[in-house]
Formats: C-alpha cells, structure tokens, sequence
C-alpha cells in the first residue's frame, strides 16, 4: 500500500529530530570532554565556546544541563565551571577496572620491536619494585628478567626511575631505612651520589643503568604517571652492554613517548 504524504512527512520530522538530539549530545559530551583536557581547574563559558566553536547561549544551555546531573559544578562568586562529583565518579570507576598490564602490554611489543631489546613493566611494592610483564625480542643473544622478585629501589634503571620521581620526603625516608647495598660492583652506594643522580634523572626524564644491577646489561626507564601525579608504573629497554647503548639512538625518545601514552590514559595531564 502506498505510503501517504503525511506519513512520509511524520517519519521526516522524526528523523530530524533524531538527529538534533544527536548533534545536542555531542556538543554536551564535547563540553565535558574539554574540562578534562583544558588542563586548568576551572573555565567560564566564554572560554568553552571560543575553544569549541559554540555560542555563549548554546554552551551555558549545557553547562546547565550538566550541572543537573552534577557532572559540572559553578562557583557562585566566579560563576566559573569545574568538573563535578558525577565526572570524578566516572573517573574513579575507569581507573578502578584499569590493568595496568593490559594497557602497557602493546607498548611493549612496539618497544621490542622498535628497539630490538626487551622491553619490561615495572611496579613498585613497598620499598621494592619488581617486573610484572616483558617482551623479548627474537635474538639469540638478549636479556630476559625474572618476573614478581622484588628488587630494591636504589639498584638499577627501573628502580632509580621510582625512586626519582617520589616526593622528596619518601626518598629521605628510603635513605635512612635502608643501607644502600651493592647489587653488584657498578651499584650506586653512595647517598650524595644517588641525590645527585636521582636529580639528573628528574631533569631528563628518564633514568639509565649500565651493570647496576645485572653485570653486564643495560636499561633505560621512564615512570607512569596516575591522575595525581604519582609514579604508578616504570617502563624500560635493557639489553646486553655489548650491544645496548642506552644513551644512543631513539630508545630514550621511544620509551618515553610510551611512557606518556600510558600516563594519558590514567588520566595525567602532564
């Protein structure tokens, strides 16, 4: 039976009203999404519309909406927005079900591959860190470590790379709980001499090891970074000290943009 005119046109208008809902949802998530991403802790709605190409009228339509479901609050001095109790909930809920292996794994593999070195995950417990996951790469001469034994934070490049990147205080708590033994001849006893190389791995980013804990291996590792700013995770190349150069070629530029690709999906905005 042929459609009539008026059924065509009901299934038009609804059509379009479909879409605008649609279009209506996304410049809502596009506002929400841009709290998160700005980098400042609060914004007025003159600088979300200019950022995302909306109209003053269409962005404080939504901010209010948003402010219902108290995914955005107002300061009502300021009359600037922030995110609210509803948006930290959604955060929480994502890093609460967020394996910290299964993000870091494809790094990994693309650190294997481009370096040609075993690739490692580091996280810490305690006063120690130890590997949880790594990549060899097809080499008949490589490294490979033994996951879930703890190591200490002082030996190696993984674990001056924790060790940098703690508040201070934690680091002077490390120093006067623990003797700072030698793993191996190359491991650095000294506490002047860690402070001073704990600083130059701050400044780099990134820290390196030549024997420090293994006779004869290499590494190089950078922290991950959670929301807040705490160093949850360590990643690192370490290959033979033969071959592996930690200070030459791309390694450092390669780990540490894997390093930053994890911290951004935990939620640090650097």
């Amino acid at each position: 039976m042929p459609t009539s005119a008026a059924a065509k046109a009901t299934t038009a208008a609804d059509d379009d009203s479909q879409s605008r809902s649609i279009a209506a949802v996304e410049r809502a998530m596009d506002v929400l999404l841009y709290f998160g991403r700005s980098g400042q802790p609060d914004l007025g709605v003159t600088e979300i519309a200019t950022a995302l190409g909306l109209t003053k009228a269409a962005v404080h339509r939504i901010l209010t909406a948003l402010r219902s479901r108290e995914l955005i609050t107002v300061d009502p001095v300021t009359r600037r927005y922030a995110l609210g109790h509803a948006a930290v909930a959604l955060g929480r809920a994502y890093l609460a079900r967020t394996d910290l292996r299964a993000m870091a794994a494809p790094e990994l593999r693309a650190l294997a591959e481009q370096t040609g070195e075993t690739a490692t995950l580091s996280l810490r417990r305690g006063d120690t860190r130890l590997y949880v996951d790594q990549v060899v790469p097809d080499q008949e001469l490589r490294m490979e470590v033994t996951l879930g034994i703890p190591y200490p934070l002082h030996a190696g490049g993984s674990s001056k790379a924790f060790l940098a990147f703690l508040p201070e205080a934690e680091v002077e708590s490390y120093l006067e709980r623990h003797p700072l033994q030698a793993v191996t001849d190359k491991t650095i006893t000294d506490p002047a001499k860690l402070r001073k190389e704990l600083a130059a791995i701050r400044r780099r980013g990134y820290a390196t090891s030549l024997g420090e804990r293994q006779a004869g291996a290499a590494s190089i590792a950078a922290p991950v970074f959670d929301h807040d700013g705490h160093v949850v995770a360590v990643l690192s190349v370490a290959g033979p000290a033969a071959r592996f150069k930690p200070d030459q070629g791309d390694s450092a530029q390669q780990l540490t943009a894997a390093a930053a690709r994890i911290s951004e999906q935990l939620g640090y905005a650097g």
